[in-house]
């Protein structure tokens, strides 16, 4: 074989595994993002209402015993990652670890929060309490990992005005539904800042996805039984 062709076979070559290792890395960072996706519209064609598991029952904090619902299917349940401290939305098939106390100014503290979970901001009221619980997911360290952290709460642009979301605090549980979703600037900390007199929940993560250009918040007030 000529000098000129091996030449030839190695560029090929290299390209190829350029190509490969770029492919890889597009997956891996934007899969969970294609994931969550895919489940979501497949669910919807499919009519698949996804549900919290009905043989579990805990005490919710603002009233009493309450069930996580009746299914129909196996595959259709959630089963909370974390009845300690988790969130469930069961629109869009969201479950994760929440964790607490977390500075939202801290860099190094979010990040190694969000690898666990969704993190609660530092001064957040207490689930069922009146004030603001506020919940992040979105990293603004490095782009891959915009993307990745942002796939717990990708689908909070299809919760609207009445859907759940459900919180879980040593072992009891609290529903809030959504009543406003806003999109808002990354300057504007007022929904981090705000207090209530009633128990609110506040979401967010970033918009569009996987980017640093807006905020997407999501706000829901306690259920009372």
């Amino acid at each position: 074989m000529s000098k000129y062709y091996k030449i030839v076979l190695f560029i090929r070559f290299l390209g190829y595994l350029i190509f490969f290792i770029g492919l890889i890395g597009f997956i891996f960072i934007l899969g969970p993002l294609v994931q969550a996706e895919l489940n979501y519209r497949t669910d919807k064609i499919l009519g698949i209402k996804r549900t919290l598991s009905g043989n579990i029952v805990t005490s919710q904090g603002t009233g009493g015993p309450s069930s996580f619902g009746n299914v129909s299917t196996a595959e259709n349940i959630i089963t909370p990652v974390s009845t300690d401290y988790g969130i469930v939305i069961e629109k869009i098939n969201a479950n994760a670890k929440i964790v607490p106390n977390v500075d939202p100014s801290d860099e190094k503290a979010y990040v190694a929060a969000l690898t666990q979970g969704v993190a609660e901001a530092r001064g957040s009221t207490s689930p069922g309490q009146p004030g603001n619980l506020y919940l992040f997911s979105h990293s603004t360290d490095a782009p891959w990992n915009i993307i990745r952290f942002n796939a717990i709460f990708y689908l909070l642009k299809e919760l609207e005005v009445g859907d759940r979301v459900v919180i879980f605090r040593d072992n009891k549980r609290f529903d809030y539904v959504v009543f406003d979703k806003n999109i808002v600037s990354p300057s504007d900390t007022s929904y981090l800042t705000n207090r209530y007199d009633q128990p609110v929940l506040t979401l967010q993560t970033c918009d569009p996805p996987g980017t640093l250009l807006r905020r997407l918040v999501v706000r829901a007030k306690l259920v009372y039984n």
